[in-house]
């Protein structure tokens, strides 16, 4: 099954993500089939930048958004 999920990055405790399409059985920050977002806890007002056309893409064509990833999505929608 295919996941849209996020990917850690960054330092140690100055974490920073990235939004991904990846296989359900690879590893969190394995190998992925496309990104599609940034999300950044760390900074001021958290800074999320997602391609909402890939996003709709992949969710139409039966990709599943992690529960993190689902409330991402709507706080841009919103």
């Amino acid at each position: 099954m295919v996941k849209i999920r996020l990917r850690r990055m960054g330092a140690k405790k100055a974490p920073y993500y990235r939004i991904v399409v990846a296989d359900s059985r690879s590893p969190r920050d394995g190998r992925f089939i496309e990104e599609i977002g940034l999300y950044d806890p760390m900074a001021d007002g958290e800074k999320i930048t997602v391609d909402m056309e890939r996003a709709k893409y992949w969710i139409s064509n039966g990709a599943q958004p992690t529960d993190t990833v689902r409330g991402l999505l709507k706080k841009i929608e919103a």
